[in-house]
């Protein structure tokens, strides 16, 4: 479905995993998004990011204010999934397939490439991990079939678009997941995250982003509710 000019698919928890499984086991490059009202405010005013998750093989729904645009159409979200969440099925998958991982992580950020993978490693101490902390600018080169970003939107969509290659199968932008497994910022309780309340528990802990959680939480619904396009 379309919502204010973003794809989102609505897929099942275990057809979004099916096809990740067959981006894996084909010899394409293909992106991920996990999209959110924030990235669906940004695209509205970046061409570039709208073109950009449009063209991803797969736009997975995160975020409570998606399931809102589903029931403003009528229609069932039939699964929603954060980066994070996303990102460990993803690497439980890779780890069964023995498949190489690269991560592509801000340079400057809480998080290192090192340190990430330190705390990656200890979930899957087999998996081969690869990385480098760098600028969005910054190209990069390898032949691991996985790759992981933490720029944040839209810089981590864009630089990954760019990446297309023989070589990587599948790349996704993460956010804030890095953080999230090396224990640098704490995940929301999980009863908080089943009802949409990890944006209160991102608002205690960063009150920086209260700008962010603002458009997602209140300008975003009333996009919404008071759009009148029968598509969004």
């Amino acid at each position: 479905m379309e919502i204010l000019g973003v794809r989102v698919d609505n897929l099942k928890k275990d057809e979004i995993l099916f096809k990740i499984k067959e981006f894996l086991n084909s010899s394409d490059f293909h992106q991920i998004a996990t999209v959110n009202p924030e990235f669906i405010l940004a695209a509205q005013k970046d061409k570039e990011f709208q073109n950009v998750l449009n063209s991803c093989d797969l736009n997975v729904a995160d975020g409570m204010g998606i399931n809102l645009a589903f029931w403003k159409l009528g229609k069932k979200l039939q699964c929603r999934m954060a980066g994070i969440d996303l990102m460990l099925k993803i690497l439980k998958i890779a780890n069964e397939k023995k498949l190489k991982i690269f991560l592509a992580a801000k340079g400057g950020g809480l998080s290192t490439w090192e340190e990430t993978k330190n705390a990656i490693n200890k979930l899957f101490p087999e998996l081969i991990i690869e990385g480098k902390n760098l600028e969005s600018s910054e190209p990069i080169t390898t032949d691991c079939e996985i790759v992981f970003c933490n720029f944040g939107a839209p810089e981590q969509e864009k630089f990954l678009n760019r990446l297309k290659s023989d070589k990587i199968k599948l790349a996704m932008g993460v956010g804030g997941s890095f953080d999230y497994l090396t224990g640098k910022i704490s995940r929301a309780p999980r009863w908080m995250r089943k009802i949409g309340l990890e944006w209160l528990w991102r608002l205690i802990l960063q009150p920086k982003r209260i700008k962010r959680i603002f458009n997602a939480t209140i300008i975003f619904p009333i996009k919404i509710i008071f759009n009148k396009n029968e598509t969004i």
